[in-house]
């Protein structure tokens, strides 16, 4: 553990044997699942608020409730334990409740950002084995047909959609509450065992066919208590407030999932729930709703610097403002720390595959280490591999292997990739970056996004965080532009609205800081954001098609 960590309320530990041929740094004593978690904030404070979602407010006592009824529901139509479902719901109280009925009942979970269409519904779909769908009846036009998944035999709309029971319909038994709860217990019929499978997160698939990462109710556990820790998050009792956070980055991805629904529902926080993040009102939410808690990507942080708003909002209880995807500008951690200084910024890496965080940056330590990604959670583990699978010493490059309880065992019903993309529990990240002598990470690149100018290797994040020091600009990424003779050029796409479009001055601004072989090249000025996935995450596939089709038409 780094010895940063040891200032903070991190649980003891041991070491366990875990799926066969890991042996992992585990917390313990536990919680033993989600709605374990759940149910010992229930106990604790039933009548404190739980979720908040435009001017409408549910307690914990009422989230126990209606998952309840709604267990009850889904055990009726036939749904039992182990049996996946998939949500393709937007951010929205139902999204919530919904998922506490399925751990309720021992169901798993399979959330799905709603960007996506009927053909990559309809595969995941059939590569889980889904019996029902959660969907939000505006979507229900990309439902897959019956030949599509044969396996997914009920249909739920929120609201009413063709073919679809509404949800609302579930939650109306006429049964009596002890009756449910008689059958919600039946259909569970034990709490699921730890290492059980409670949620499945697809990737991106970006090259190829999303795999679906199997979250057990252990990885989300060890991700929740180190939220917990490393943030210093105050846990709400009689004499103790909870937190608030706002869910303003989808719930149904790693992020807004654990990082923000399951860690506020163990700590006895209330979740804020943002439809749509816009830059004003969501200052406006932020200031009303007293928020002190934020999980977001460095752009959004950025608009709302850019706000006028924003200079005189009440944001006094804005406590933790956390940030991933994307590097922080420096300008934008100044600008915070001027405005509002009690805010304290930390830096998170992870991904699908680590149930969220890998690292988090120690409380006070953003600006002083704004170029890496903090240092390795307290129970994880983080190796810099060379490309034959030899660890490599302090500061030298290579891939990040990361391991610990909240890597997950492997993708559901993927033998292959999981053989792939795991060693002895180490997880391969794909990811280029360095650990250096003091234990903090630092990532360069995808290992499939490293430009190579004739022999020079450049890494997209130096490059990207000169040009987001450009005045206006809110997002920057370079991709490789191909060339006969160098096999690549460096071409920026950035977003600046308002800013001049001047590309000479750009790179002469970027030619104060980098060698001459890095500087952009040519350079895309958009007003719009640029491509990122339902994770934040920025998708340079399309920035390729994108200048792709550019030179064709040049």
């Amino acid at each position: 553990m780094h010895p940063l960590w040891q200032a903070y309320p991190v649980p003891a530990m041991r070491h366990e044997a875990w799926h066969g041929d890991r042996l992992v740094r585990c917390f313990q004593p536990r919680p033993a699942g989600l709605w374990a978690m759940f149910a010992a904030t229930l106990a604790r404070t039933p009548q404190a608020e739980a979720l908040v979602c435009e001017g409408q407010r549910w307690t914990y006592q009422d989230c126990a409730d209606t998952a309840t009824r709604l267990a009850g529901g889904l055990a009726a139509q036939g749904v039992a334990r182990g049996d996946r479902v998939l949500m393709f719901i937007d951010n929205r109280p139902e999204f919530v409740l919904l998922l506490l009925a399925l751990l309720r009942m021992g169901a798993v979970a399979v959330p799905v950002g709603v960007r996506e269409q009927r053909p990559g519904l309809a595969y995941i779909a059939r590569q889980c084995g889904a019996v029902a769908i959660a969907i939000d009846a505006a979507l229900a036009d990309r439902l897959p047909a019956s030949d599509e998944a044969p396996a997914l035999r009920h249909r739920i709309s929120i609201g009413e959609a063709p073919g679809c029971t509404p949800l609302a319909r579930l939650m109306s038994s006429p049964e009596p509450a002890g009756a449910v709860t008689a059958a919600v217990d039946a259909a569970a019929a034990a709490d699921p065992a730890e290492h059980e499978v409670a949620v499945i997160l697809y990737t991106s698939g970006t090259t190829g066919q999303p795999k679906g990462a199997m979250l057990t109710h252990a990885n989300i556990v060890h991700s929740v208590l180190h939220y917990q820790a490393g943030m210093k998050l105050a846990t709400a009792g009689a004499d103790q407030a909870g937190e608030r956070a706002a869910l303003a980055v989808p719930a149904s991805h790693v992020t807004g999932l654990v990082a923000i629904i399951a860690t506020l529902l163990h700590v006895g926080g209330a979740i804020v729930i943002v439809p749509v993040f816009k830059a004003e009102a969501f200052i406006a939410l932020m200031a009303a709703e007293r928020i002190s808690h934020t999980m977001m990507v460095p752009a959004m942080y950025t608009l709302c610097l850019m706000q006028p708003a924003f200079a005189g909002a009440e944001l006094d209880a804005w406590r933790i403002g956390s940030y991933g995807g994307a590097p922080m500008p420096v300008s934008t951690i100044d600008a915070l720390a001027a405005r509002l200084p009690g805010l304290t910024l930390i830096n998170a890496y992870g991904a699908t595959e680590t149930s969220s965080p890998a690292t988090l940056m120690p409380m006070g330590q953003t600006r002083d280490h704004v170029d890496t990604v903090g240092v390795p959670l307290p129970a994880a583990s983080i190796r810099v591999m060379d490309d034959d699978g030899r660890e490599l010493p302090p500061g030298a490059s290579g891939e990040l292997w990361i391991a610990g309880p909240m890597v997950v065992p492997g993708y559901w019903d993927n033998a292959e990739a999981t053989a792939a993309s795991f060693t002895a529990g180490y997880w391969h990240s794909g990811d280029l970056g360095s650990v250096d002598e003091q234990g903090f990470v630092r990532v360069f690149d995808r290992k499939k996004d490293m430009l190579n100018r004739g022999g020079y290797k450049i890494f997209s994040v130096e490059v990207e965080n000169v040009l987001m020091a450009w005045p206006g600009m809110v997002e920057a990424a370079i991709v490789g532009r191909p060339c006969p003779v160098l096999g690549e050029r460096v071409h920026a796409f950035v977003h600046a609205p308002g800013a001049a479009g001047d590309a000479a001055a750009l790179r002469a601004f970027c030619a104060a800081y980098l060698a001459d072989y890095k500087l952009p090249e040519t350079v895309t000025w958009t007003d719009e954001p640029l491509p990122r996935n339902a994770n934040g995450k920025l998708m340079k596939r399309l920035l390729r098609l994108r200048l792709d089709k550019e030179l064709q038409t040049s």
